[in-house]
């Protein structure tokens, strides 16, 4: 069976790398595999992830400007990608990472946008130093050739040969050596830095160490004068502490008697002050229970008020009641008598017919008689004529019909005449009734135009209140604004002044400065010294922002004491001598010379000044200021002034904004820095809060007189306000009075149109019935008139027909006329009768409607009674509660007044105790005086004991007690004082000893032996380095001969192979300097002279740096290796050529080849196809060359 060949590269993941935003996995299992697609599709993408998985760090490598860029960027239909993500897995089962034991190693690397990025091995977080640590000298690293492109192979080709070398020593195996090698020259280097740093400490720690070791013998001979002196004077001062304690007993005896009448006098001044007191908080409490009456006397006038307004209201609405319920009250009274006349009317109508059915009876018994008459003689008459009779039959009939006919138009006209005078009668009311109408219409319109004036004035009046309400609500927020800034200028002006006073104070006490500069201007202040300007510090002022740096830059000079001539310093200096004054340093304006900065500074990035143009001083201290700080520049930040301090060597002194400091010669000094706690910071502070003190001041007197404008706006305001609620509070009354006269009009008038129409209805009848009367009268004059022709004929024949019966006819005739009268006057008693019933059923509805409209009129008078009543109710109750508030109102007025005398007698009382406290207060004044004097004794005793006691803590830190432990018997004080006085001139004598001079010297001794010491362990570290550095330099320098040697025949036979004949070697520049030589690279092709490759032709370049990467790979294999487009270069046969050579090295070689070239293809195991369907996105296709070949059946 044939051996199986392990592959060392099985996948890439890919997950949002350039234009893979999907994950895509690629799985290498054979060993040729070519990525092929059109330009753009992204194939080269590929070996960029694998370039980026394995460390590369420049982005212009995986052609990108910067490292975001190798992020997903989105589509027009994807959205960007927040990070990137490649992971390379690499087969270890030979342990080509020895120091990996897994089987499998999986490199990931992920990058964020946020710029962060990540590494993996195997899923566990690591450095970029591991990766690249992983992949070193196994040909695979980033700078190695495991990953070759067109770029490499233009690399090798177009660089100098000197540039060659970072291949062949990947190549060869030794860039492990060289890392190393430089990394312990850094080593050296450093050591040689601290070497230098040493020696330095150890010269100037020898300039130190022999002035210091005699100072310290001076401070040793110092110590013991001072031990003598320290005992003699704490003996002597303690026995004046005792002098002085024993005269103090008999004072404080005396004192305390001084203090038991002062007591005495100040117990009777308290009493006096007590009921002095007492009468001021009963003055107060009264001023209290009368400002609370009279608030509560303003709120009991003011509901008194209110009650007085509500009853007037009532009033008003029950006269108004009154007055409706009159006019409703009359007009029922007119109505009554009316409908009690329209009844009169009716009864005499109802009577007449009573009577006329009375007589219609009587007379129907007459016509009876007269018929019977007629009967009888129409009996004897029956033989005469018969016909006649009839005649005279039909002429009394037509008499009797005229006669009806004539009594029922006597009845008509009789209603006629009765319609005529009821139709005058109801004209008149109508009239009546209708000038009263229009003149209640009159006042009711002349009222609501009162009304809608009254509301529209209590409209205008509400939005005046609306407006004073908003005027006096804006008015009070100004006004409690103007009052609250007011009280916070106040405080702001209070701390201010609080602060200016305490740096003042501080200024004048000289606070901050040393004891000898707060003794020598105190001496000054008071003319004892002269010639002294005073301390630096108090002679210069700057801005703020420059205040840190110059404080530090001045250091201990800010209390360096400007004097004019030598001899005021010395006077000084001799004044601090006898006053134990300390030490102070002076700066004669005489001596002083200034120095100025000659190096042009002024353009350097971050320079902010000169230290001495930065402060403001008087110009005759201009020496002064530029010898201390004419030499000191003022930087922005300790960048620039390392900058600065290198250009120029350290030649002058650099101090930052923040106070740090750069020594000349380039010693550093920083830290942290008060940016407040200065003298030079507190005399800016002063100087600026001085200048605002002014418009501070100011602001707080514009806003107490804008408070005080505001709160006099705000009064004129709620005065307005009150105006106008009195204003409305007689609208409001005015429209409930015009309200309630209008409600009466509207009642009344309804009430006349009513009756005006009834009146009117009433008339449309009586014309009706006129019409229809006169209509009937015509009617029956005509039927009159038809029945007398026809009795007038009927007569005539009658009379022709007995002619010869004269006493017959007359009897007859007489009797016709009879019953004619009779029948006449039935028919007018009928008639009458009629007209009467219709009159009276007339006036019987009149009076119906009077009934229903006397009803309304009852309900509505009902109303205004019971209006009243209510009315009367509540104006009872307010009248009830106004009472209350009058008597209560009275009540207060009486408590007042009582208040008013009590206060006078308050004030009586007052007067006469504060004569007797000025009294007693006389007396407590004189007993003051005399403890007073005796106190002043007791604490000048108290003061030399302090004075004693101070001297002892401030010159030897003890205590009394202590400083009893350190007491000795003295022989005699006058004798110990003469010897302290001696001790005092032998320590003069000595000059001034530097105490710490002792210390000083043990520790720079010590320092010293220490640094010489050190100086011997870093020499022999440096000599150490330097043998591991030739020891590796002669490891590399075999290593790469060997493998040069190697790699030289290895190119050689590439070159035959593939060339197919020629010559071709490597050449050493300089052989005797092979680790940093140049190679050169010379070739002969089949044919041609030998060349160096600079003078082939491309596609030859190309060939022969194809060639040279074959043989290193023959040399040094690399488990993979990936190939970009190398051959692009090349024609068809010796891309074959090519592909044919790579295919015979693939036992120890896999290869990923990017291609566009057929034959490369053709050669390939596996081909992936990359496209780019969608745009701008990058997808991964397979095809399996040796599968498809099986499947096909074809044979190699």
């Amino acid at each position: 069976m044939n051996e199986v060949k392990k592959l060392y590269l099985k996948a890439l993941e890919i997950q949002g790398f350039k234009s893979f935003p999907d994950k895509t996995v690629l799985n290498f299992g054979e060993d040729i595999t070519a990525i092929v697609g059109p330009n753009g599709s992204g194939k080269s993408n590929i070996s960029d992830a694998i370039r980026w998985v394995m460390g590369e760090q420049n982005s212009r490598q995986l052609r990108g400007a910067k490292m975001e860029d190798v992020i997903f960027g989105g589509t027009e239909k994807r959205n960007q990608m927040g990070f990137a993500q490649v992971t390379l897995v690499i087969d270890n089962t030979e342990h080509i990472f020895p120091s990996r034991e897994e089987a499998e190693v999986a490199v990931t690397r992920r990058y964020y946008r946020s710029g962060e990025s990540e590494y993996y091995i195997n899923k566990q977080s690591v450095r970029l130093k591991d990766v690249n640590e992983l992949f070193m000298d196994t040909g695979m690293g980033r700078e190695g050739y495991s990953i070759i492109g067109q770029g490499k192979i233009d690399e090798i080709l177009s660089v100098k040969s000197g540039e060659r070398r970072e291949i062949f020593e990947e190549a060869a195996g030794i860039s492990k050596y060289r890392h190393r090698k430089e990394e312990t020259e850094r080593k050296l280097e450093r050591t040689e830095e601290n070497l230098v740093r040493i020696n330095d400490k150890i010269a100037e720690l020898e300039l130190q160490v022999e002035p210091l070791r005699q100072q310290a013998e001076t401070a040793k001979k110092y110590l013991i004068l001072r031990d003598e002196l320290r005992v003699l004077e704490i003996s002597v001062w303690l026995e004046q502490l005792q002098n002085i304690r024993t005269a103090k007993l008999k004072l404080e005896s005396d004192a305390a008697l001084a203090k038991e009448e002062c007591d005495r006098a100040q117990k009777a001044l308290d009493d006096v002050y007590a009921l002095s007191e007492k009468f001021s908080e009963q003055a107060q409490q009264n001023d209290m229970e009368a400002e609370a009456l009279r608030g509560r006397l303003t709120a009991a006038e003011s509901a008194a008020g209110e009650e007085s307004a509500a009853i007037a209201v009532l009033q008003a609405t029950i006269r108004h009641n009154d007055e409706s319920l009159f006019r409703l009250e009359q007009e029922l009274s007119d109505a009554e008598v009316r409908r009690n006349s329209l009844q009169s009317q009716i009864d005499g109508q109802m009577a007449r017919v009573a009577e006329i059915d009375g007589q219609a009876a009587a007379l129907e018994q007459e016509l009876q008689v007269l018929l019977d008459q007629v009967r009888a003689l129409a009996e004897n008459a029956r033989g005469a004529a018969e016909d006649a009779d009839a005649l005279r039959a039909q002429e009394v009939m037509a008499t009797a019909e005229a006669a009806d006919g004539r009594a029922e138009l006597s009845a008509l006209m009789a209603s006629l005449d009765a319609a005529a005078q009821r139709r005058e009668a109801v004209e008149q009311e109508l009239t009546a009734a209708q000038e009263k109408l229009k003149s209640g219409e009159k006042e009711a319109k002349e009222n609501r135009r009162a009304l809608h004036e009254a509301k529209e004035e209590a409209q205008a009046v509400q939005n005046v209140i609306q407006g004073h309400s908003l005027r006096m609500d804006a008015r009070r927020k100004k006004a409690e604004a103007a009052a609250a800034e007011k009280l916070q200028l106040t405080m702001d002006v209070g701390k201010l002044d609080d602060r200016i006073r305490m740096l003042t104070e501080m200024e004048k006490e000289y606070e901050g400065f040393s004891k000898a500069v707060k003794t020598v201007m105190q001496a000054a202040e008071k003319n004892t010294l002269r010639g002294v300007h005073g301390p630096v510090a108090s002679l210069m002022t700057t801005k703020k922002e420059y205040a840190v740096a110059l404080e530090i830059a001045l250091g201990a000079a800010l209390q360096n004491i400007v004097v004019d001539r030598e001899e005021d310093a010395k006077t000084a200096i001799r004044f601090l001598q006898q006053r134990d004054g300390g030490r102070a340093t002076f700066l004669p304006l005489t001596a002083i010379r200034g120095d100025v900065l000659r190096e042009n500074v002024a353009g350097e990035y971050g320079f902010v000044g000169v230290a001495s143009e930065l402060v403001r001083y008087d110009k005759q201290y201009d020496s002064i200021f530029k010898s201390l700080l004419g030499r000191t520049v003022v930087m922005e930040d300790m960048d620039s002034a390392i900058a600065l301090a290198r250009k120029f060597r350290n030649g002058f002194r650099i101090v930052t904004l923040d106070g740090q400091v750069i020594n000349r010669g380039g010693s550093m000094t920083g830290g942290s820095v008060s940016r407040s706690a200065g003298v030079l910071s507190r005399a800016n502070e002063l100087e600026r809060l001085s200048g605002q003190q002014g418009a501070l001041h100011e602001k707080l007197r514009a806003a107490t007189e804008r408070a005080a404008e505001l709160q006099r706006e705000l009064q004129k305001a709620e005065y307005e306000l009150q105006v106008a609620q009195e204003q409305q509070r007689k609208a409001e009354d005015d429209v409930l009075t015009l309200q309630g006269r209008q409600d009466h009009y509207d009642v009344l008038l309804e009430s006349l149109r009513l009756s005006r129409e009834t009146m009117e209805q009433e008339l449309a009848a009586l014309e009706r019935q006129t019409l229809e009367n006169n209509k009937k009268a015509a009617g029956v004059q005509e039927t009159i008139d038809k029945a007398e022709s026809r009795a007038a004929a009927l007569r005539q024949q009658a009379q022709e027909k007995l002619s010869g019966q004269t006493d017959l006819n007359d009897a007859t005739d007489r009797l016709a006329e009879t019953i004619s009268k009779k029948r006449a006057d039935q028919a007018a008693l009928s008639a009458e009768k009629d007209g009467a019933l219709r009159s009276a059923e007339e006036l019987r509805r009149v009076q119906a409607d009077m009934v229903s409209d006397r009803e309304q009129r009852d309900r509505l008078a009902q109303q205004y009674r019971q209006t009243r009543q209510q009315a009367e109710r509540d104006m009872a109750g307010h009248q009830e509660k106004l009472d209350g508030f009058n008597g209560q109102a009275a009540s207060l007025r009486q408590k007042l007044e009582e208040l008013a005398q009590a206060k006078l007698q308050l004030e009586q009382q007052r007067e006469q105790h504060s004569r007797d406290s000025r009294q007693c207060n006389d007396m407590l004044l004189d007993a003051m005086q005399a403890h007073s004097k005796l106190q002043q004794k007791l604490e000048s005793s108290a003061m030399e004991e302090s004075q004693i006691l101070d001297k002892l803590w401030e010159r030897y830190e003890l205590s009394h007690s202590d400083a009893q432990e350190q007491r000795v018997e003295l022989e005699s004080v006058a004798k110990a004082t003469r010897r302290i006085a001696e001790l005092n001139r032998e320590i003069k004598g000595l000059g001034t000893p530097n105490i710490g001079a002792i210390d000083e010297f043990e520790r720079v001794n010590t320092r010293y032996t220490y640094l010489s010491d050190q100086r011997s362990d870093v020499e022999q570290a440096k000599e150490e380095l330097t043998g591991i550095i030739d020891q590796i330099t002669g490891q590399m320098t075999t290593i790469f001969a060997e493998q040069f040697r190697l790699l030289n025949e290895s190119f050689q036979e590439t070159f035959l192979e593939l060339f197919g004949g020629g010559k071709a070697r490597l050449e050493l520049e300089d052989e005797s300097d092979i680790l940093n030589c140049g190679i050169e690279i010379k070739v002969q092709p089949p044919g041609k002279q030998l060349k160096t490759i600079t003078l082939l032709s491309g596609g030859e370049k190309a060939f022969v740096a194809i060639a040279l990467y074959f043989s290193i790979l023959k040399v040094h294999p690399t488990p993979f290796c990936v190939m970009d487009e190398i051959e692009a270069a090349l024609d068809e046969p010796n891309v074959v050529r090519v592909a044919n050579y790579m295919r015979r090295i693939t036992s120890k070689t896999q290869f990923i080849v990017i291609t566009h070239r057929r034959g490369t293809m053709e050669a390939a195991d596996v081909l992936y196809g990359v496209t780019m369907q969608e745009r701008g996105v990058s997808k991964v296709l397979t095809i399996n060359m040796n599968d498809m070949a099986k499947e096909l059946n074809i044979k190699e």
